[in-house]
């Protein structure tokens, strides 16, 4: 689960990390009151959306002005104006993609008189199951690019969950980006800040970009992103507070609702299958043959008929589906319990593009005869490459 930067920036705030005060606005009438609270004269109006690239990104209004998502106000009036420009307008980024995410929500926060930039975030290495930081003088900049053009800038290390953090972590990073003195000593206090933060939350990633030095000699996060791991969320209530919904798709949203792991994609065939490692093999093969697939659709081993329908009328619900394809091996999920679920979704919100369905496993011959008998005009498979290949000539027909 994904949050704003201001939130994100109030977890950090409650564990002593320093970040600068700021004021969440919804309203553009409110934008003033909120300026006024906060030291000044120089103040950040930032678009808070789920996608980085803000500040360079541009809106598609032309009322919005030219600027980015994240604006210098030298006043309280201009603070005022930004808000007004940016709320409700639709800001694109590199990471929204060309739809662009509407801006509902603003942050409005201290100025900083900048010294120097760093990045630096924490994650899971999935390799080690250990938590990682990474850090790099580059700060500022998309760490990706960093990454591709000079990967020695880039310093990485993990921490031993037998051991936690220790001093030598936060050397580490003072050494990582040329820290000394008191510098290299709040480079170490930080550091266990925020891996006090990373692992109290179950956060999944914590990124600062950029880690400033300021004028006066103090590090500051000057933004902050975190994600949590949403297999966790059932140990932390307060967080489910801070999911914004507008933020996401509604048919991930949905899909939530019924325990189904789906994520949206830009293809045109929609896939349900049972199991992660078979769903991406499926929507490999769709590519092989030259189309794209609409989503991953995980029903899991144990799935309903229920959750069967449920998963097949989020499928249908998206206008790009020009083909569905149902990719079954019924090892705990039984293949008779797969058919009555898509008869029973296709009964109720009918089948407007041809479906492709391959069985097999546990009562394949009872799916395949439900499936046959029903009259509907699905077309049967007898492998995973012979459905993809049936499925790509149908709407390409």
């Amino acid at each position: 689960m994904n949050i704003h930067e201001y939130q994100a920036k109030a977890i950090l705030r409650e564990f002593g990390a320093p970040v600068a005060a700021g004021v969440p606005v919804l309203k553009a009438g409110d934008a003033a009151a909120a300026a006024r609270q906060l030291p000044g004269p120089v103040y950040v109006v930032k678009a808070q959306i789920h996608a980085g690239g803000r500040g360079k990104g541009k809106f598609r209004e032309a009322s919005a002005g030219e600027q980015g998502g994240v604006r210098i106000a030298k006043s309280v009036e201009e603070a005022e104006a930004f808000a007004k420009q940016m709320l409700g307008a639709t800001l694109v980024t590199l990471q929204t993609g060309e739809a662009g995410k509407q801006v509902n929500r603003l942050y409005i926060e201290d100025g900083a008189a900048i010294d120097k930039e760093f990045y630096l975030s924490m994650l899971i290495d999935r390799a080690t199951s250990r938590i990682s930081f990474v850090v790099s003088t580059e700060g500022g900049m998309d760490i990706e690019k960093v990454a591709h053009d000079t990967p020695e800038k880039i310093v990485t290390f993990s921490v031993d969950p037998a051991t936690g953090l220790l001093p030598h972590h936060g050397r580490h990073i003072a050494d990582a980006l040329g820290l000394k003195g008191d510098l290299a000593k709040q480079a170490g206090e930080l550091a266990e800040k925020l891996y006090k933060a990373f692992v109290a939350k179950d956060m999944e990633l914590l990124e600062i970009n950029p880690l400033i030095v300021t004028k006066d000699g103090n590090l500051r996060c000057l933004d902050a992103k975190v994600s949590f791991e949403n297999n966790a969320l059932f140990r932390h209530p307060e967080l489910g507070e801070l999911r914004d919904l507008s933020e996401e798709d509604e048919k991930e949203i949905e899909a939530s609702k019924h325990d189904l792991a789906y994520i949206s994609l830009d293809g045109n065939i929609g896939c349900m299958v049972n199991g992660a490692g078979l769903a991406m093999a499926t929507m490999d093969i769709i590519k092989l043959y030259g189309a794209f697939p609409a989503n991953f659709l995980d029903v899991g081993g144990g799935a309903t008929a229920e959750k069967v329908t449920a998963a097949f009328k989020i499928i249908t619900a998206d206008p790009n589906v020009k083909g569905i394809l149902v990719n079954i091996f019924g090892g705990i999920m039984r293949c008779d319990t797969i058919a009555e679920g898509v008869i029973a979704a296709v009964k109720e919100v009918g089948l407007k593009v041809p479906l492709v369905v391959r069985l097999e496993g546990t009562n394949v011959d009872l799916g395949k005869k439900i499936i046959s008998e029903s009259g509907l005009n699905v077309i049967p498979a007898d492998d995973l490459d012979d459905a993809a290949q049936k499925i790509v000539k149908a709407i390409t027909a």
